[in-house]
């Protein structure tokens, strides 16, 4: 099986890109960061939300009941939790910070670990998420750090999110934006960081079908 691995910062656009690479290789395309979106909406629909100091104790504790499952639903990745396509929900930005917090509690990552890298031993697999060449697939055959602007990733999100019918202001999703980026690369467990084997592909000034081309024309080089 071949696995590529591509991690990068929120709204650098790695998961529109990765779907589209996925589909034009014949790979499969697994979203990791909406597995930690799923466990955040989870603690947030409990009460239990970031800031807490027994946060990370109370997120342990819930993770005994929940299920998490990716499915492909006419070729699109949906998230179901406990049974419930969340696919949607997971996307607001609130939940993208619970997101965050939660992905810092090693017991979160030691639940969703070995998930993830069951898809990559079954599957052709294109995975994205914040440490997938440093920690789940560690031996990924092509490994790509896509990253863009702030400026540029806030504006892309903010698109996104008014496309989704979601009302924001662009001001905010900067803000979140770099707060995020804080939270994930200064956690103390995997945090966001380069693999030293990983290319680095900065798509500031690219398209979506620029960005998807460079993409696929490194897999092709490599495998």
């Amino acid at each position: 099986m071949i696995s590529v691995a591509i991690d990068g910062p929120v709204g650098a656009g790695k998961s529109t890109v990765a779907r589209e690479c996925a589909k034009r290789l014949g790979f499969i395309y697994a979203d990791t960061g909406a597995l930690y979106r799923a466990i955040g909406l989870y603690a947030v629909r409990k009460g239990v939300e970031s800031g807490a100091e027994d946060h990370a104790e109370k997120v342990s504790a819930l993770l005994s009941e929940i299920t998490v499952e990716i499915k492909l639903e006419n070729g699109t990745q949906k998230v179901f939790l406990c049974g419930e396509d969340v696919s949607v929900e997971i996307r607001q930005p609130k939940i993208s910070m619970e997101a965050s917090a939660v992905s810092a509690i090693p017991a979160v990552r030691d639940f969703l670990l070995e998930l993830q890298r069951n898809i990559a031993k079954e599957n052709d697999v294109l995975m994205d998420g914040r440490d997938i060449g440093t920690v789940v697939l560690p031996s990924a055959d092509v490994k790509i750090f896509i990253t863009a602007s702030p400026e540029i990733r806030a504006r892309r999100r903010f698109e996104e999110l008014v496309n989704k019918g979601v009302e924001t202001d662009f001001d905010q999703v900067l803000a979140d934006l770099n707060r995020r980026d804080w939270q994930d690369s200064h956690r103390a467990v995997a945090p966001l960081k380069m693999a030293d084997d990983a290319v680095l592909l900065d798509t500031s000034e690219l398209d979506f079908e620029q960005s998807v081309q460079a993409v696929i024309d490194l897999v092709r080089e490599k495998v």
